[in-house]
């Protein structure tokens, strides 16, 4: 990636987004394929409108406790965020990554697409 003139990056976050209808398995599989190479990966951040604080429980504002469902507060961009949850990734990354970290980080990621794993065996 190239750098600005005026900066310099520490590649403090690198974040990938996992569409499992492409890929053939979802963020969590590529999670479970990486922690099980011992290498340190993880969801997005949980957006604030899905954390536990933000929801309303019946009989709390004015909604009546006959009313079991669970009510979530109005927030813009909602869907965006709960879908970049869904499917993005923290991987390792920083200063001190070597190349070949990055290229382990990767192969293991690519192991789990479903198609590289069956033109691998087939």
């Amino acid at each position: 990636m190239l750098e600005s003139s005026y900066g310099k990056s520490n590649y403090w976050l690198t974040v990938i987004l996992i569409n499992p209808q492409e890929f053939g398995v979802g963020r969590e599989a590529v999670r479970l394929a990486l922690e099980k190479e011992n290498i340190e990966s993880g969801p997005i951040w949980k957006p604030m409108p899905m954390q536990p604080v933000f929801e309303i429980t019946p009989g709390a504002r004015g909604i009546a406790p006959s009313d079991r469902k669970r009510y979530k507060t109005g927030v813009n961009g909602g869907e965006a965020s709960e879908d970049l949850f869904k499917r993005g990734l923290c991987l390792p990354s920083g200063t001190q990554m070597t190349a070949e970290d990055m290229e382990r980080v990767v192969d293991v990621s690519r192991r789990c697409n479903k198609k590289e794993l069956m033109s691998d065996n087939g």
